[in-house]
């Protein structure tokens, strides 16, 4: 589903996570205070501004509150808090923020951040992945459009088999490993009969089109 992100800070990591959430088919508006930051992202992203991200006013005219997501990227903690702030007090429903340690991180937690990452455990590309679609826990890139997805599994899906949910109809998607909450085990490369329950976790391997188109179908199937 096509969403409205916000990310705020355009260092490596949020030049790579803007280019690639818009590349995924998501509109994004990217925010810095270095007018060479924006111009070099511009031409990647629905729109670019030169803005003071703590400026609540200046957020708001932009119609910051209006976005499904916000995404705070910035490396400097004060920076990256008062930002975290402003864009709460806006009102998006959704908010990420960076950590670059885990006092920071604790801070963005206690502040009730929705998401907080640390950019040495995720990269760019993997964490706008994970932001589209609510039931995915983690992706990893293997190549250009391909990856491993772990997903957890919708408790209106439960003692349903792999193949029931659509597994295996959809193009070319691979569960790799079934992790079974409940007996502490993990079956690699699972039956597609196999029933699943509601606290499983899934890890499924394919290309990332065939994944979206999995995942409608799943929503659909509820």
């Amino acid at each position: 589903m096509r969403k409205q992100i916000v990310v705020i800070g355009l260092g490596r990591l949020g030049l790579s996570l803007a280019k690639t959430l818009m590349t995924i088919g998501h509109e994004v508006l990217a925010l810095d205070n270095d007018e060479k930051l924006i111009q070099a992202i511009s031409p990647f992203v629905t729109r670019a501004v030169q803005v003071e991200t703590t400026n609540e006013s200046a957020l708001k005219e932009l119609g910051v509150g209006n976005y499904d997501i916000a995404i705070v990227v910035m490396p400097e903690i004060e920076i990256s808090v008062l930002s975290t702030i402003v864009i709460q007090k806006l009102g998006v429903p959704y908010v990420m923020a960076r950590a670059v340690n885990e006092l920071h991180g604790l801070i963005l937690e206690k502040m009730g951040v929705n998401k907080v990452f640390y950019p040495d455990r995720d990269m760019g590309a993997g964490i706008a992945y994970v932001l589209t679609l609510g039931d995915i826990i983690d992706y990893i890139p293997v190549t250009s459009g391909y990856g491993v997805v772990k997903m957890t599994v919708p408790a209106d899906f439960a003692g349903k088999t792999l193949s029931e949910l659509g597994f295996g109809h959809l193009g070319i998607l691979k569960v790799v490993a079934l992790i079974l909450q409940r007996k502490r085990d993990i079956l690699l490369n699972p039956d597609s009969g196999e029933i699943i329950n509601a606290e499983d976790v899934l890890v499924v391997a394919g290309n990332w089109e065939k994944l979206e188109d999995l995942f409608a179908h799943l929503k659909k199937a509820v």
